[in-house]
């Protein structure tokens, strides 16, 4: 398991990955590769769920009532 300092590092480095994408997506789509921009979107959303699924886990905290 990861040391709790290093998760915000990680989720911060997710959201940079997503930020460069999208921007890269931009000029891609000013260039008129719309389809290269598409997938650069798609990437960046992928690293944005990344950044989401890092540190404790909801439904691991919740215990069912006995």
């Amino acid at each position: 398991m990861a040391p709790p300092a290093a998760r915000p590092d990680q989720r911060q480095s997710h959201l940079n990955e997503a930020q460069r994408l999208f921007e890269q997506a931009r000029h891609e789509a000013d260039a008129g590769n719309i389809s290269a921009s598409g997938i650069l979107i798609l990437k960046g959303l992928e690293q944005e769920r990344r950044a989401g699924g890092v540190g404790p886990q909801v439904m691991q905290l919740i215990k069912p009532r006995q």
